[in-house]
């Protein structure tokens, strides 16, 4: 964070000082951990149901905090008191980012991918300049202040995702960091339960190109007739990317290798250059050539941006992960999160790399669909079986709709199985895994990563299948 006088927080968060010497300046991060707390930095001391933050106050002063923002007075340590301290955060980043008029806040969205795609791009943007997008997802209303607050006088280039739960949501998210560049990536049916239609979904997703000043840049998928009708929502410029003939940045002659790693030609206004990615799965044309519009838009060229996008790799954990075992049977570790189109790239990715091999995909509850609970995961299961998987351990009675739908596939030739837990799928795949066999491990942080784990764990990783793979989904 940029150097700030106690003063001038308070004043930016509307906050008093007790006991504080208003000249004292913050000079380290700001955090809500208070294991994390260094010398010059500032404790957000939060009241939790389970934990309260004003218990360890002190305790952050004696690590090296100037001051403790929080709701109520600690005796014996400088405080910066408001009336909520998550309002405040947010006021502090923005005033952050309004002190920095060299920063370049890129946002994007989208149901599915935004992760995997803000660390695509931030590993562009890193070669022009330094960028802030720490790995994992902190796009809700405390780690989008939280990252915002990481940028300081050498950040040229701010990479945030936004989250949604309801309309507004994303249209607060853009007053805390106010994007100059808005990526749209899809609408999908993720968190339809709260949203109670994918109509709704695409209303509160286009919020970000809304944010957009005039001489702003919005990023459209031009394949989701969802984003694409986002251009009427916005004074900015638009770009538009896929594989439509319309877009602006487009790939062309896709092929996937036995890896199921992208390659195509990407064509854009300057020309065109041939594309080999090291990114496992066909989705990460749309993700990259997203990155690319991003990077296009900053100045860097052609040549260079089919260069890096090749060169790119897994940030954030559990986003398709693959990793081959020493017994030769490979894993595809997607466990982080899942809804429908998230399942369906993974097992696209699944069927990809487990062509002319033996295919297994232990899948588990996917959270947030409301009324459309039992449909979503019924059409999952019957896509597994329509992709031809060999074997489907389906874990948990609330998954079962997977297991019905891919029963319901009269030619399928595979079988499906309906498991108690996670560790009765580590079970029968100890007992069935034969040497290269691929396996998809994807569920809605249900612990299904603990099967990742115990794949991982049964036989020791090389790490990825060569030095190119590796990848990222949803």
């Amino acid at each position: 964070m940029i150097a700030l006088s106690l003063a001038e927080i308070a004043s930016a968060v509307d906050g008093r000082l007790v006991a504080a010497d208003p000249t004292a300046q913050v000079t380290g991060s700001v955090e809500f951990d208070s294991r994390k707390v260094t010398s010059g930095g500032l404790f957000v001391a939060f009241d939790g149901e389970k934990v309260d933050g004003h218990d360890y106050a002190a305790a952050a002063v004696q690590a090296g905090a100037v001051a403790v923002l929080g709701t109520r007075e600690v005796p014996g340590v400088p405080m910066v008191v408001v009336a909520d301290a998550l309002t405040a955060m947010a006021r502090l980043a923005r005033a952050v980012v309004d002190r920095l008029p060299q920063l370049t806040v890129i946002g994007l969205t989208g149901s599915s991918g935004k992760t995997t795609t803000k660390d695509l791009i931030a590993q562009l943007t890193a070669r022009l300049g330094e960028t802030v997008a720490p790995p994992g997802s902190f796009n809700n209303e405390l780690g989008h202040p939280y990252t915002a607050l990481q940028a300081g006088p050498s950040t040229r280039y701010l990479v945030l995702e936004k989250g949604a739960r309801g309309i507004g949501h994303v249209r607060y998210l853009c007053e805390v960091a106010p994007p100059r560049i808005s990526v749209v990536l899809n609408v999908g049916v993720s968190h339809i339960g709260e949203f109670g239609s994918q109509e709704n979904i695409a209303l509160a997703k286009g919020e970000l190109v809304e944010a957009l000043p005039a001489e702003g840049l919005a990023v459209l998928n031009a394949d989701d007739p969802l984003v694409d009708a986002m251009a009427d929502r916005t004074a900015a410029r638009i770009i538009r990317y896929g594989e439509a003939a319309h877009a602006d940045v487009r790939a062309v002659d896709v092929t996937l290798d036995e890896r199921g790693r992208p390659a195509y030609t990407l064509v854009t206004p300057e020309g065109s250059a041939t594309v080999r990615l090291a990114l496992t799965g066909r989705h990460q044309v749309w993700n990259t050539l997203a990155a690319a519009a991003v990077a296009r838009e900053l100045g860097m060229p052609l040549v260079e941006i089919a260069v890096a996008l090749g060169e790119l790799g897994l940030v954030s954990t559990r986003r398709m992960d693959v990793f081959e075992r020493t017994d030769g049977v490979t894993v595809i570790d997607d466990s982080y999160n899942a809804n429908p189109a998230s399942m369906s790239v993974a097992l696209r990715a699944l069927a990809g790399v487990g062509a002319g091999r033996r295919t297994f995909a232990v899948l588990g509850y996917m959270a947030e669909l409301g009324e459309f609970e039992a449909q979503g995961h019924t059409e999952v299961g019957r896509l597994a079986a329509e992709l031809g998987v060999d074997r489907l351990l389906v874990v948990g009675e609330a998954a079962a709709p997977i297991h019905h739908g891919a029963t319901s596939v009269g030619d399928w030739g595979g079988e499906s199985v309906l498991l108690t837990d996670q560790a009765a799928a580590v079970q029968v795949l100890r007992s069935e895994l034969r040497p290269g066999d691929v396996v998809l491990v994807k569920g809605s942080r249900y612990r299904t990563w603990e099967v990742a784990d115990a794949l991982r764990a049964d036989a020791v990783a090389t790490g990825p299948a060569d030095p190119a793979a590796g990848g990222g989904a949803a």
